[in-house]
């Protein structure tokens, strides 16, 4: 390790090193362009070159942990990671959001035990970002310690996980031309079509689950518009004007999210 790398200042290409066995696709390009777009703003040695701290390094993951795993365009996560420089009170956040916990605020804000939140990593239910869960934790956990009173466990939702695994490899193969397209705006086009995608296939999804429930003799008011609701009462966990700059990034045709 170089001197200055033991001081927390890395070179482009040890930041490389740290995240491509994560991020396989990352790249010098990929780097310079999240800088261009002003996501992340390294510091300069005397010669010119790049150097990046540990946490420049860790808004660099959430950046990229974003694109991957939540399809957020770059106009979103920029409006998140400014959110977090101001709930920060002045210290710099490591790619932070306004909606992040600690592992102890999410076991109390959702109301499980410690074993039921590590029962739902290990299904890959709820994942973190670094050291922090994010408002989609805060929904998984506590639908699951909603659907306790009905003897549901982690364990029982592995099919619904496998599930919504398949939807996001759709959306994958269906905007794969997109994201093969050169550009600065393809990423986030390809990112407003994927969502537009999932919104279809969740209006799907519940409009089968309602028929298969109809055909069981069990219908009741339609699924969708309970989805909505029960959407909504998720969101309002999260911090004020969190959930227009996220759910309506993800969900824009949804009707519950045309009023401020």
């Amino acid at each position: 390790m170089s001197e200055q790398s033991a001081r927390g200042q890395f070179g482009i290409g040890e930041v490389l090193a740290q995240l491509q066995p994560e991020f396989p696709d990352i790249s010098t390009s990929k780097i310079r362009f999240l800088e261009a777009e002003g996501l992340i703003e390294p510091a300069r040695s005397r010669s010119g070159y790049r150097r990046f701290s540990a946490a420049d390094i860790e808004r660099l993951r959430y950046i990229l942990t974003m694109q991957r795993d939540s399809y957020l365009p770059l106009r979103v996560i920029r409006e998140r990671l400014a959110d977090g420089a101001e709930a920060a009170d002045g210290q710099s956040p490591a790619g932070g959001s306004p909606a992040d916990m600690t592992r102890r605020q999410l076991l109390d804000a959702a109301e499980i035990s410690e074993a039921e939140l590590t029962e739902l990593e290990d299904y890959g239910l709820i994942r973190r970002v670094g050291r922090q869960y994010g408002a989609d934790a805060l929904a998984v956990a506590r639908a699951l310690a909603a659907l306790r009173q009905y003897g549901v466990q982690a364990r029982h939702l592995r099919p619904v996980k496998a599930a919504a695994d398949r939807a996001a490899n759709l959306v994958e193969q269906v905007i794969a031309p997109q994201l093969r397209q050169r550009g600065p705006g393809a990423r986030d086009a390809a990112a407003r079509t994927a969502w537009q995608i999932a919104d279809l296939t969740l209006r799907l999804h519940a409009t089968l689950v309602e028929s298969a429930l109809g055909e069981a003799g069990l219908a009741s008011a339609p699924l969708h518009a309970r989805v909505c609701s029960a959407s909504r009462t998720a969101c309002s966990a999260a911090p004020p004007g969190f959930c227009s700059s996220h759910c309506r990034s993800r969900f824009p045709s949804c009707t519950r999210f045309s009023s401020p």
